[in-house]
């Protein structure tokens, strides 16, 4: 008795600790919420003292939330979302297509090779940032979607996924498709690729997410209106010389935060998947 009375108080007691740890995490989403229809003068009027009305839009007005999209905020959207598709299809062939090198062939250099892939997602993108700027200009691709797409597609975190995947996966296999008279295109292509749904959709949505969450380079070599990527943009509303726009803040954070949960709600399962299986081995 004494020991069940001990659980109930250590699992109320876990209950309240993940009740309020879940409150604090999902605060300031409804504050940002509530904010995204309020008028600008009342975001931090509300803010104190801090009361019910903090996270309750008072007035309630979908002003912010029309003269984003009335400025361009869908297109920006579509063009980002695009820029994105074409970067997880090119990249998830790139990226898969390295990681099946590194962990099914041998060649000369590979394990030295493989160290500068890893130390290349370990780099920020400022330190690269420059020269990469200058290739692109010299290439003659500023305000062009291969300026937006192409830096993107190899990408060394996901060479490390794929390749930490197809080492789980048993040599046998490699050596019973070549038996059968089939070449490495056709083992790649037919046998590996079927078998890694899950670290293909992880890959995809890290590509899908460094697209999504781009800035600087953006606006470095996509100056263009009909090329602006959606953080690019917001960047452009949601302030003036001397105001910022609280409101528009909070709505464009709102629903630049809503897509990506849209895209992994879905495939929850498979990312979850892909990150655990691709960590196995070293």
């Amino acid at each position: 008795m004494r020991a069940s009375a001990g659980q109930r108080i250590v699992n109320s007691l876990r209950v309240l600790f993940m009740s309020l740890y879940a409150a604090f995490i999902f605060l300031p989403f409804l504050w940002m919420f509530s904010n995204a229809f309020k008028p600008n003068d009342r975001v931090m009027a509300d803010l104190t003292p801090l009361s019910i009305w903090t996270f309750l839009p008072r007035p309630f007005t979908m002003q912010p939330v029309v003269e984003l999209f009335s400025s361009g905020l869908g297109r920006s959207i579509l063009v980002t979302v695009a820029v994105a598709g074409f970067t997880i299809v090119g990249g998830i062939l790139i990226n898969s297509m390295a990681g099946f090198s590194f962990a099914k062939f041998r060649f000369p250099g590979k394990e030295l090779l493989f160290s500068l892939v890893v130390v290349s997602f370990l780099i920020p993108f400022e330190a690269i940032a420059v020269p990469l700027f200058v290739t692109i200009q010299r290439l003659g691709w500023m305000n062009t979607v291969y300026a937006l797409i192409i830096p993107a597609l190899a990408n060394g975190l996901c060479i490390f996924m794929f390749r930490q995947f197809f080492m789980d996966l048993p040599d046998e296999l490699v050596d019973a498709a070549l038996i059968d008279g089939a070449g490495w295109t056709r083992i790649y292509s037919a046998l590996f690729m079927p078998l890694s749904k899950s670290a293909c959709i992880t890959a995809g949505f890290l590509l899908f997410l460094s697209q999504w969450q781009a800035f600087i380079w953006p606006l470095l070599v996509a100056s263009s209106k009909d090329l602006r990527m959606v953080q690019v943009l917001i960047a452009y509303l949601t302030k003036e010389e001397f105001r910022v726009f609280w409101n528009k803040t909070a709505a464009a954070g709102f629903v630049v935060a809503l897509v990506p949960l849209l895209v992994i709600l879905p495939f929850q399962k498979y990312f979850v998947r892909g990150i655990t299986m691709t960590g196995i081995k070293g």
